[in-house]
């Protein structure tokens, strides 16, 4: 029985959907199944790319999709499996041992979860591309409780564009949480941590995944970040503010920028700037008006 399946939730994907499927097909020493949650997307433009795989669909309705609640639903419902890895549909695997390079972190016993190495796409501007040079070292590491005191909040950090999860220690914490804005993942590493569990970092598990944000995209982004750390205080409280690792990320990006295109300096400040802006207004926004929250949160159904 194949013990791994790989979860993609998909919603009106574009062609990198259709090269992550055919990636898929060219991953070697793993068996798994494909489980695709689809809200929305025509199965026309990408069915082609499907054959030869081993997959599941389920059609939602795209006003219930949650970050949280729908990844939490397809974990209940692939209750065969042992390990869960989740993608998103923009993420593409970069060669034919991605997938089982990720895998390869549960030979520990104690690693609730991991998370693989993203690279930015062909056509990432600078700032994207230093944001993956920053937070996706090619040095693999264990996270555990133990390390919070060095690591802060960075203790918790994963992504599910590329993450895996042992399904037993997900549900001993009680599976994804049923309603978040973003950050599931988070949520997961942080309550995986607190119960033992190390989390992995596997730089020899690549995807390409980035994204060329706008200012007022980042600002948005940002904003939804805050209202999670706001309504899950527990985090910031368990492994310190966000901020810190903030200042870090801004000191090491203003060297980047300086040392590949000084013109863009003052559009660096100007959108980092922003992206504080829209964090703390995140964090307070149980005092700002109703409709200004919904007009700037990038997840509107989040709102309803």
């Amino acid at each position: 029985m194949k013990k791994i399946v790989v979860i993609i939730p998909v919603y009106h994907p574009d062609k990198k959907f259709n090269s992550l499927l055919r990636m898929l097909k060219k991953q070697e020493d793993v068996l798994f199944d494909v489980y695709i949650v689809n809200s929305g997307s025509d199965k026309k433009q990408y069915e082609k790319d499907l054959d030869g795989l081993s997959y599941t669909m389920v059609d939602i309705d795209s006003s219930t999709f949650n970050h949280g609640g729908t990844r939490r639903k397809a974990a209940e419902t692939c209750e065969k499996y042992s390990f869960l890895v989740y993608m998103t549909q923009d993420a593409v695997l970069v060669d034919k041992h991605s997938l089982s390079n990720i895998l390869k972190a549960f030979a520990d016993k104690d690693v609730g979860c991991a998370y693989g190495r993203q690279l930015p796409n062909a056509d990432a501007g600078i700032m994207a591309a230093h944001a993956r040079l920053f937070n996706y070292s090619d040095k693999s590491q264990l996270k555990q409780l133990s390390d919070k005191q060095r690591l802060g909040i960075k203790t918790v950090f994963i992504s599910d564009t590329f993450a895996a999860y042992r399904r037993s220690a997900l549900f001993a914490i009680g599976n994804f949480p049923e309603h978040v804005i973003l950050s599931e993942d988070t949520y997961v590493a942080a309550k995986m941590v607190l119960a033992g569990w190390k989390v992995a970092y596997r730089a020899d598990a690549k995807v390409y995944h980035s994204h060329n944000y706008t200012i007022m995209q980042e600002f948005r982004r940002y904003f939804d970040t805050g209202v999670f750390h706001a309504e899950e205080p527990w985090i910031r409280k368990s492994f310190g503010v966000a901020e810190g690792e903030g200042k870090r990320f801004v000191l090491s990006e203003a060297r980047y920028i300086l040392s590949h295109k000084p013109w863009l300096i003052i559009s660096m400040v100007t959108r980092d700037g922003m992206k504080f802006l829209g964090y703390r207004m995140g964090i307070s926004y149980r005092s700002l008006p109703r409709g200004f929250i919904k007009k700037v949160s990038m997840m509107k159904s989040y709102w309803k």
